[in-house]
């Protein structure tokens, strides 16, 4: 048997050609929303199936999640994430050669405000339309923000609020109208905060060691990363085996 958020992993694969060229793809079919999933944040998604089969595309993040899944299924995923290692470069770099608006709700106001410095100061020219940070007192404020970004309607959305409400908030904000391309961003903003545009050492990205970095750099992780070191594994082969 399959799992549910396997299934739309690989299925965003099979869609491969068309995501070559993803920055342009919904610029005549807009209102896309895409994000990703690694094996931390995959055990929280098990628990919102459904809301992760109203995204567009899911990537698999993370290269214990793409080993197994070639493992499992037999298929070979692309390790794809928001963050400077991956997407991220792409989509900033097209966003400032062609012109095209970015809006970012994520991480905490300060922390967004340095991180917005610091990608203009790389990427110069680029049209950063709004930013904010990615809490919210209740329902009606996201309603107000979703409504708020419609109306700026920016070609790229990125938010990065945790996973579950990063990817719920995309969804309202694709539900009240948006016609653009959002990504949840997980940390990215936070990292970027610190002063590094490139956050992981060249030689850790090549050898896939990006999570001993960051339970060195960011203590919090050190749990989560335990926690998908022990009970990912079984639960992905549990799912497998009975869906």
């Amino acid at each position: 048997m399959n799992s549910k958020l396997v299934d739309i992993i690989i299925q965003t694969e099979k869609r491969s050609p068309e995501l070559t060229n993803l920055w342009t793809y919904g610029e005549t079919d807009g209102g896309k929303i895409y994000s990703f999933l690694n094996p931390v944040s995959y055990l929280d998604a098990l628990k919102h199936k459904n809301l992760f089969c109203q995204m567009d595309g899911v990537f698999a993040d993370g290269s214990l999640l793409v080993s197994a899944i070639k493992l499992l299924y037999g298929v070979k995923v692309t390790r794809r994430s928001f963050d400077m290692t991956s997407l991220a470069p792409e989509l900033l770099n097209y966003a400032t050669e062609n012109g095209k608006s970015v809006y970012i709700v994520a991480s905490k106001q300060e922390q967004v405000e340095q991180a917005v410095i610091i990608i203009r100061e790389k990427y110069k020219g680029i049209n950063i339309v709004g930013y904010r940070n990615g809490y919210f007192a209740n329902e009606e404020e996201k309603d107000k923000e979703a409504r708020h970004i419609v109306d700026i309607n920016p070609d790229f959305l990125i938010v990065g609020m945790g996973v579950i409400m990063q990817e719920q908030f995309l969804l309202k904000v694709k539900k009240v109208g948006y016609q653009g391309i959002g990504f949840t961003c997980g940390g990215f903003i936070h990292q970027i905060s610190k002063n590094m545009i490139n956050y992981y050492p060249a030689w850790m990205d090549r050898m896939n060691l990006r999570f001993v970095y960051r339970m060195w750099k960011e203590p919090h992780t050190r749990k989560r990363y335990l926690k998908a070191g022990l009970l990912f594994p079984p639960r992905f082969l549990w799912e497998r085996l009975f869906g």
